[in-house]
């Protein structure tokens, strides 16, 4: 029967090992790959390191390092489990795996670059495990989120459902942007309030709401208009900008604002029964003016105070546009961003619709810096709604 010294060097046989030096000439042009433990990790690492516990390596290194061709430097305390984690890689089909001899440990000792990871302490740990569970995500994805910006264009139907998911899943700073103030015809949708906010601002009423729901999160309200004289000022040092505004006006304004400042805008509108949901992603797909080049006739698009709408509907656009949002911030799957997808709740169906950039468009054609921020409500309604559903 073997023994574990048996196994170690008939593994260290079959792999490549390398030294620190020789690992510190391969940094930035190979992937380093951090197999120990989370609390070892959290004590120092080298950085830039993809970071999975040896237990775990099996399970995550698909998802976290896809492509079989990357070459890969494996690191743990003192070159051990490195070694039986590049011949568990090389079985798994990578092509360039090497373990470095005395890890860690010895990489430090020489003075060589680490630095101590920002990592979740085990109260966050806790919150987010199920975040954590998911190799997409995960401690780097986790910590990503809780460095994010979102600004959030109202607290009303759309920015309720929105901010909430947003706030739980741990995006670390919101902003939210709102001048009204809570009404008792809100509550049958705008679910960040209640009864006893009746008469409070808005925006006052969502950071309550929010930071009770996750202390991690930082609220940063703004109980202003929104116009061409601050809007460059506010959005500045966002990641991400939802939209769930219900006028024209704001909306090119926030279009012509984001283009400038490359911010990708995910937009939402309701009416009545029907919802859509967009990503305008700056000079990648199509934006808000290639989408409505102009407003349509204030009878084509009355306001849901004047038409009505269903109190859930928000519910189902808002959640979209938050995961929109999270998928944006941390790069995972396809965007909405040249597609449209609409909903409608009366036969409960989902279709999507190609959007294309309009070569010829007023806005995304031209220089960010020719761009002129201004205000447009003298050439729209100042309550319309989005325009009918396409198709």
């Amino acid at each position: 029967m073997a023994s574990f010294r048996d196994l170690l060097f008939q593994t260290k046989r079959e792999v490549e090992e390398i030294s620190t030096e020789e690992a510190e000439a391969l940094f930035g042009d190979w992937t380093f790959l951090d197999v120990r433990e989370a609390d070892e990790f959290q004590q120092g690492s080298i950085p830039t390191s993809v970071f999975i516990p040896r237990g775990n390596l099996e399970i995550q290194i698909e998802a976290k390092i896809p492509d079989r061709k990357t070459p890969i430097v494996i690191y743990c305390a003192g070159g051990v489990r490195s070694a039986f984690a590049a011949r568990t890689l090389a079985e798994l089909g990578y092509e360039k795996v090497v373990s470095m001899l005395g890890g860690f440990n010895r990489w430090k000792d020489e003075g060589r670059s680490w630095a101590v990871p920002k990592t979740l302490d085990q109260e966050q740990r806790n919150r987010y495990q199920r975040h954590l569970l998911l190799p997409e995500v995960g401690d780097a994805g986790q910590q990503k989120l809780l460095e994010s910006k979102v600004l959030l264009l109202g607290a009303g139907g759309l920015g309720s459902p929105a901010a909430l998911y947003l706030a739980a899943a741990g995006v670390g700073n919101l902003g939210i942007i709102d001048m009204d103030v809570v009404d008792a015809s809100n509550l049958q949708r705008q679910i960040l309030h209640n009864m006893d906010r009746i008469g409070d601002r808005k925006v006052d009423s969502a950071k309550k709401t929010l930071t009770l729901l996750n202390p991690d999160v930082v609220v940063t309200t703004y109980d202003q208009r929104l116009g061409a004289d601050n809007i460059l000022d506010i959005i500045d040092g966002y990641d991400v900008i939802v939209d769930g505004t219900d006028n024209f006006p704001t909306r090119y304004l926030l279009n012509d604002a984001a283009l400038k400042k490359k911010i990708p805008v995910v937009h939402g509108s309701i009416f009545r029964f029907e919802g859509q949901a967009t990503v305008f992603d700056p000079y990648v797909g199509p934006c808000y003016r290639c989408f409505v080049p102009e407003p349509p006739p204030a009878e084509l698009a009355p306001s849901c105070a004047e038409a009505g709408v269903l109190g859930v509907l928000p519910g189902i656009i808002g959640s979209i546009q938050a995961m929109e949002a999270i998928k944006i911030l941390l790069g995972l799957g396809t965007s909405l961003s040249g597609r449209l997808l609409a909903y409608d709740a009366l036969e409960e169906t989902f279709r999507t619709f190609k959007m294309r950039r309009d070569p010829s468009c007023s806005t995304c054609s031209i220089d960010p810096a020719d761009i002129v921020i201004a205000e447009y409500d003298d050439l729209c309604m100042p309550h319309a709604t989005q325009p009918p559903v396409l198709g």
